[in-house]
């Protein structure tokens, strides 16, 4: 069964339809899909905008949202009616973590995950889990035993045990407890999250071998634009992108998981700069769930990754610089437009031996297939 479209694809290829300069078949036919799967599309669209009766986007994802919480609630009702005598010997956390043990047990009659317990009863999942691999810590023994210390001086003299005697004896002994903060360090680039694997270069012998990634801006009426884009060294498509009006490592996340729901590869290189959303968790959690090898070049080299510069380039004379730009809709339909119908099926390139990267990758289907 293959894999559906990006909602982000769908919402663009439904707004340009919508814009009805160009034939639905025609239209269809520029994004690569069949004219019943853009009807179907458009129909959902109409569902979302109340213009046909149905279930929208919003309200199964409020059902959804309805139905997560209560049983959230159960749960917390669980830990709360379960934790009430721990609660009142008010000893927080250490005496409850115990309890927490029993909730996320699999036999539980509710059973409840410790992030939900540790969050109800005011601690950290960390503290938990620390008790978990060892009950009695260093700390409580050495705790215990200044504790007995302390004990035994006050059982052998409680009138003279006092707190300037404690002072005077550990002044003399040369004992001193010191709070000091560390002075600032000013902050150096961190090393790559990857070797640069691709040492600029760009070429490929086959699709989903080597991609490389980036991000570009541009301001509108309303702000600026941020696109990020994936690019496959082997035909030059851009096999996935994101358009938001942030910058973020979530639109970064955005880009590469469109390519991948599009293209499905395994072991790609996926080469980008030292930019904090490639070196961002979410985006490495992604890279190594998926198989895919990161690969990133040197700081403030702007040839390591030349070729995806190249493309900003052609978008920027193509779309970006050619008029101004009201709002980001406007401008986030242009860009979708310029990719999808003039630069993948219109533009032929010197490199591809003057075909378009559809047609390239077209051709190295065929060839394979045969």
């Amino acid at each position: 069964m293959p894999k559906p479209y990006p909602r982000e694809f769908r919402d663009d290829v439904v707004a340009v339809a919508r814009r009805g300069e160009t034939p639905l078949k025609q239209v269809a036919k520029d994004f690569g899909i069949s004219e019943s799967c853009l009807a179907n599309w458009l129909r959902a669209a109409d569902v979302e905008d109340g213009a046909r009766p149905g279930v929208t986007r919003e309200e199964s994802a409020e059902l959804r949202e309805l139905r997560k919480r209560n049983r959230l609630l159960e749960q917390e009702n669980e830990v709360l009616r379960k934790a009430a005598a721990y609660l009142a010997q008010g000893n927080l956390p250490k005496i409850a973590f115990p309890l927490v043990r029993e909730l996320a047990a699999a036999g539980a009659p509710v059973r409840v995950p410790v992030a939900v317990t540790c969050r109800v009863l005011g601690f950290s999942r960390q503290a938990y889990y620390q008790w978990c691999s060892a009950p009695v810590s260093q700390r409580d023994w050495d705790d215990a035993q200044l504790i007995n210390a302390a004990l035994e001086i006050h059982a052998d003299d409680p009138a003279d045990a006092s707190e300037n005697r404690v002072w005077r004896i550990c002044s003399m002994q040369q004992i001193f407890s010191l709070h000091a903060k560390k002075k600032g360090q000013p902050k150096k680039a961190g090393p790559p999250v990857h070797d640069d694997l691709v040492r600029r270069d760009f070429t490929a012998d086959a699709p989903n071998t080597k991609w490389l990634t980036d991000i570009t801006e541009h301001p509108t009426g309303e702000g600026k634009l941020y696109l990020c884009a994936v690019k496959d060294c082997y035909s030059n498509k851009i096999v996935g992108y994101s358009i938001a009006s942030h910058m973020r490592a979530s639109l970064a996340v955005s880009a590469l998981r469109n390519a991948i729901s599009l293209r499905d590869p395994h072991g790609v290189v996926v080469h980008s700069d030292r930019g904090a959303q490639f070196r961002s968790a979410a985006y490495q959690r992604l890279l190594r769930s998926h198989g895919l090898t990161g690969s990133m070049g040197r700081v403030g080299a702007c040839g390591d990754n030349a070729a995806m510069e190249s493309f900003f380039s052609l978008l920027q004379k193509n779309v970006l610089d050619t008029r101004r730009w009201r709002t980001r809709e406007e401008l986030r339909l242009a860009i979708v437009s310029w990719i999808e119908t003039k630069y993948h099926r219109k533009r032929r390139q010197r490199g591809l031996g003057k075909l378009t990267p559809v047609e390239f990758e077209t051709i190295y289907t065929t060839a394979s297939a045969a």
